[in-house]
């Protein structure tokens, strides 16, 4: 067995080049956003280990539904049909949720895998945590290779972006790419299937920003962005456009609140790094740091641009407008024309700047 790696982000490296070498750990954890290349790097681990006809009989997986450790065991300790490994997936296993003698039982199963078996845990709508009373278990799970599948950075997005296009004998450039990216969120497993429509859509060889706005509906982010972005150019009939356009998808007023005052956040974290003579990347450090991530090369430059606009007046008044308006949703109050007074509002702060 090759040598543990302790850093999740650098053993998404060492997976890819031990599947390519042909190595196999008897204990994955694969966690992370991203669920596309989590999925094809599971998909390419059952291809190695158990492919071929008798694939079905190897292949062995629990869900949060039928997750009894005794089955677990039998499924463990059952010998491989016309392959030499086998495979058991288990999925969204809370370990902290764990009893005592469940925790036990899976020490034991984990303590003693065979040669011929590999255990994937894969973790969708829970974490990967434990409990203070499973000390002995979380150093026996640190057996394992942890693979964390985050999402990818622009560049290697706007190649693979390439990759599919051309697959469909298409191309199209990066600048717009990297819009497309913002458009459906930045996760791999967006863009596969709005590449496909727009590659389905489109009648020329190079995709266009057309072929793109006539396909893809834009996440919530990227439409209130889009909102944002007219009341700082001061285009307010086109913000109401937009708000009176997300309401009629039926998206959450609470929801749309949220949104709007993330953004105006980002503006603010902006105008403070401009202000203080950190230009861009300035801005872009404040902006990951309140996040948690950094933002979107077409989301930076935009809101960099944006906030050079906006006076430092707006900021405090604009925060106070979105408390006041999460009052009246929150006490039940008309939430159309409430977010639409906050768009007027936030459009006389940006007048009087």
């Amino acid at each position: 067995m090759a040598k543990k790696d302790n850093s999740a982000s650098e053993n998404y490296e060492l997976l890819k080049r031990e599947l390519k070498e042909g190595v196999f750990r008897r204990l994955y954890l694969f966690h992370g956003q991203e669920h596309f290349l989590r999925d094809h790097y599971l998909g390419m681990l059952r291809e190695k280990l158990i492919g071929g006809p008798a694939q079905d009989f190897n292949d062995h997986r629990f869900t949060q539904e039928n997750m009894d450790m005794t089955q677990i065991a039998d499924a463990v300790d059952a010998l491989p049909m016309m392959a030499p490994y086998s495979l058991v997936e288990i999925d969204d296993c809370d370990f902290s949720r764990l009893t005592d003698t469940e925790t036990e039982q899976l020490s034991a199963i984990l303590s003693d895998i065979p040669d011929y078996c590999t255990i994937v845990f894969v973790f969708d709508t829970v974490t990967i945590k434990t409990n203070e009373r499973q000390r002995a278990f979380k150093k026996l799970l640190s057996s394992g290779l942890t693979v964390e599948f985050g999402c990818q950075g622009q560049r290697e997005l706007n190649a693979w972006i390439r990759r599919r296009f051309r697959s469909h004998g298409k191309d199209i450039d990066d600048r717009l790419s990297e819009h497309l990216t913002f458009l459906t969120g930045g996760t791999m497993t967006a863009l596969a299937a709005e590449i496909e429509k727009i590659a389905a859509y489109s009648s020329a060889d190079v995709i266009t920003p057309q072929d793109v706005a006539s396909v893809v509906i834009p996440v919530l982010d990227a439409q209130v962005f889009d909102l944002t972005d007219a009341i700082a150019a001061g285009e307010y009939e086109k913000a109401l456009v937009k708000l009176r356009t997300l309401l009629q998808m039926q998206e959450e007023p609470i929801m749309l609140l949220g949104a709007i005052g993330s953004q105006l956040r980002k503006l603010m974290y902006a105008r403070v790094a401009i202000s203080a003579g950190k230009g861009e990347s300035g801005a872009a450090e404040l902006i990951g740091q309140a996040s948690g991530k950094a933002p979107h090369p077409y989301v930076l430059q935009k809101t960099v641009s944006a906030a050079r606009r906006l006076p430092d007046s707006f900021f405090a008044a604009a925060m106070q407008a979105c408390v006041e308006t999460d009052a009246v949703l929150k006490g039940y109050g008309d939430a159309q024309r409430a977010l639409e007074l906050l768009i007027l509002r936030l459009a006389q702060e940006v007048r009087r700047g």
